[in-house]
Parts: structure tokens; sequence; C-alpha cells
């Protein structure tokens, strides 16, 4: 009977530690398990078929934007992922930052953030660079984007 209670008292801390393997943010690079620059089919082969598929044109041309429940990427130009986003408390930084952590949390927990009234943000907002954005509402991450900067 004890081996059995140790047993289970392994299994449950197994479990509590063990997120989904897509369920992590990492700042600069994916959210999901979804990277910058792959590719439609790549995207599908970690998420599968998006729930709906958006597509327009903006200033900087033409792009499509793939969205599952909660979160979307999004492909400007077409070719490669350029954003993704998600607002699903399950995508936690190493650190577990996420939704539903405060301003307070991702400036402690998150090297290099930089805080202003609605976004946090690490990375340099200069074209080309990749930056993560954590967008605060009552001072509380309500999203969390990671992406290139466009323009």
């Amino acid at each position: 009977m004890k081996r059995l209670a140790v047993l289970l008292v392994v299994i449950a801390a197994a479990a509590v530690l063990a997120a989904p393997a897509g369920a992590r943010i990492v700042p600069g690079q994916s959210i999901a398990g979804v990277k910058l620059s792959m590719t439609k089919a790549q995207v599908r082969g970690v998420l599968g078929e998006p729930t709906t598929i958006a597509g327009g044109a903006n200033e900087f041309g033409t792009f499509t934007v793939f969205k599952y429940f909660r979160l979307s990427v999004t492909f400007q130009g077409n070719a490669t992922v350029t954003a993704i986003k998600t607002n699903r408390k399950v995508e936690r930084t190493r650190h577990d930052i996420g939704v539903g952590s405060t301003r307070a949390q991702v400036l402690a927990k998150v090297p290099g953030v930089r805080c202003f009234r609605t976004v946090c943000q690490k990375g340099e907002s200069l074209p080309g660079e990749r930056i993560t954005a954590f967008f605060l509402y009552q001072r509380k991450v309500t999203s969390v984007l990671v992406g290139f900067v466009i323009d």
C-alpha cells in the first residue's frame, strides 16, 4: 500500500510539472510550438488545421491569418510566420509568465523587458527585429505576441 501511495505521488508530481510541449512562450522565438519563419505547412503540422483562415492587405502587402482557439498566426507577405499571438492561459514562459500575470511579475521574471502603460516589451522596435509584447489591461497580461517588427 505504501508503494502505491508513493507511485501515485510521483505520477501526480510529474503531471503537474510537465506542461504540454507546445504550451510554451519563448520570447522572440515561438508560442505554442509555432516558431517565427515557419511555413503554413509547418504550422499545420504543429497545430493542425486552423478553425478559420482570414486574409487581406495592408500597407505592408498581403497577409494571411490562421486562427485557432485563442491563438492567431500571421503570415505577412503570405510566405512564413511573422507573428504569433495568444490569449490562452496555458501558454507560459519558462518562468511562468503569460496571460493573467501581473505587470510586476513580467518585470521581475522577463529579462530585458520594458513596461509602458499598456504593454511590456522585450526587444527593440526596429524593422526586422524580433519582439515579444505582453499586452496589459488593469496591470495584468491579457495577451502575448511574438513577432517581427515590420516597420
